[in-house]
């Protein structure tokens, strides 16, 4: 049963419980809950005035020698020896008010889920399908270490159609993408906002092939990107993802996120196989390597020799590097590298069937679910909060999803939030922002010393920016639980100390 559909209100003391809470399940437990702390009350009070009544049966004799009364003591009964049982649920419905006054000021097209343990405090729509924006990468993480050994990791190499002999190349150098999302130049790493960046530095890799003994390339350097397809973008991401550089073209050799500049603009490789080639060509040059021609793109030879290779971070690292700062660039690619490994290809559409089947192997909710992306940029995904709230709890304490959420005030898409509140350091979250979205998902260390998780989406935003002060009063609330009244608020006046 709803409370919405049970208005009522009962109050004792200073403290008022409101039960029309919409969107909230009534557990039975809950139901009973209310009428037993009453009755409890009026017994308190009636063994109070039998005390009272039989105190005034006393005999003069016994009144005159009797000592000083002592400071009158609590009865059995009273509320003050039950504040777990009375208080507990103040501080629930303080909690649900709380979120109540946020939900009126949202669209309807809204979910929120809170939980401590396995208590349900709060459900707003959680079995709502909406779009999620970044939370879709929570989704992403899981299936990917569903699927993929957490310790491995994703190999770039440089071969050649035979061996160097005397340090001459004779012939192309190809330079081959094992779909690492970070490879990238010392540059380009320091050019990022929080440092140190995770990345695969291309400039190792440069180094490695000089200590194979390479003098000299007659030929070029070549990229070969087979590994997945050559799709750059998702055919149904608005046209200003790629015009604002929100993510770079996708490629198994994408250097740079894809980007051949990124200082004062971001500027995409035309076709990020050559680009790549082109600026290992230039490594090797600064190397003192001969090269003898201006890069190209294509597949190399089957079974030709490696020359050298660099490994990525592993998986794991990888993982949380993309949730924490919410990479795009990323999620894309490991989507493709799921599609590779299950299905055999490496696509989008390929990799959104694993994160499907890896979510529901896993026993989660995934009634209404549409995997369009890896990284949730695409604006028909669809995703319950109930989805993300279980993603959550089946997370495994201090594993890469864990280590990967962001931490108010401290690190990631969360390092300038919630700077100076209660909040800081408490909340650990994924975001998630498009225009009219928002959502954060995560746990958040509440006042009582006890450990929250909750889900939330908001759709039909009207400013992209909204989501900030309707994320911060939903921190707030959740940091203050579970807002325990005192004692003197409690019940009744004249017991106890002051």
């Amino acid at each position: 049963m709803s409370l919405s559909s049970v208005p009522c209100q009962a109050a004792t003391a200073s403290v008022t419980w409101t039960c029309a809470r919409a969107g909230l399940t009534w557990r039975p437990v809950r139901r009973h809950l209310l009428p037993a702390i009453l009755a409890l009350l009026c017994l308190s009070c009636t063994v109070a005035a039998l005390r009272v009544d039989t105190g005034g049966t006393a005999t003069a004799e016994v009144v005159a020698t009797a000592p000083a009364p002592a400071p009158a003591e609590a009865p059995v009964l009273t509320p003050r020896r039950v504040p777990g049982l009375l208080a507990q649920p103040v501080g629930t419905a303080r909690l649900v008010q709380a979120l109540d006054e946020i939900a009126t000021t949202t669209p309807d097209r809204a979910c929120l889920v809170v939980t401590e343990g396995g208590r349900v405090l709060y459900d707003r729509q959680s079995d709502r399908s909406l779009v999620p924006a970044s939370g879709m990468k929570l989704l992403t993480a899981v299936a990917v270490l569903a699927r993929i050994d957490p310790d491995e990791r994703l190999r770039t190499s440089v071969v050649a159609t035979q061996s160097p002999a005397g340090g001459v190349v004779d012939g192309d150098l190809w330079l081959v993408g094992g779909g690492d999302p970070v490879l990238g130049t010392a540059p380009w790493a320091a050019s990022l906002f929080r440092q140190p960046a995770l990345f695969t530095p291309l400039e190792e890799l440069a180094d490695g092939v000089v200590a194979a003994g390479v003098t000299e390339v007659r030929g070029r350097v070549v990229g070969d990107e087979s590994r997945y397809d050559r799709v750059r973008y998702v055919e149904s991401w608005p046209e200003r993802y790629a015009a604002d550089g929100e993510i770079g073209p996708m490629s198994a050799l994408a250097v740079n996120d894809g980007f051949a500049e990124w200082e004062a603009a971001d500027v995409a490789f035309e076709d990020p196989a050559t680009g790549a080639a082109a600026v290992l060509t230039d490594l090797l040059r600064e190397r003192g390597v001969v090269v003898g021609a201006d890069a190209g793109a294509g597949p190399s030879p089957d079974g030709a020799p490696v020359v050298a290779g660099i490994d990525s971070p592993p998986v794991a690292d990888l993982v949380g590097q993309m949730l924490r700062e919410s990479d795009n660039g990323t999620a894309e690619l490991l989507l493709k590298e799921l599609g590779l490994r299950v299905e055999g290809e490496g696509s989008t559409a390929a990799g959104r069937t694993v994160v499907a089947d890896a979510l529901g192997s896993l026993g989660l909710p995934t009634a209404g679910l549409a995997v369009v992306d890896g990284s949730g940029l695409d604006p028909t995904n669809q995703v319950s909060c109930q989805l993300l709230h279980g993603v959550l709890e089946a997370t495994i304490d201090g594993g890469p999803v864990d280590r990967g959420l962001s931490v108010a005030g401290a690190s990631g898409t969360l390092a300038r939030r919630f700077l100076d509140t209660p909040a800081q350091g408490q909340l650990r979250g994924k975001t998630g922002s498009l225009r009219g979205v928002a959502s954060l998902s995560g746990f958040v260390s509440a006042q009582g010393g006890t450990e929250l998780t909750f889900a939330s989406i908001f759709n039909g935003l009207d400013r992209s920016d909204d989501g900030g002060p309707l994320q911060d009063s939903l921190a707030r609330a959740l940091v203050r639980y579970p807002d325990l009244p005192t004692l003197a608020e409690i019940g009744p006046e004249g017991y106890g100390p002051d």
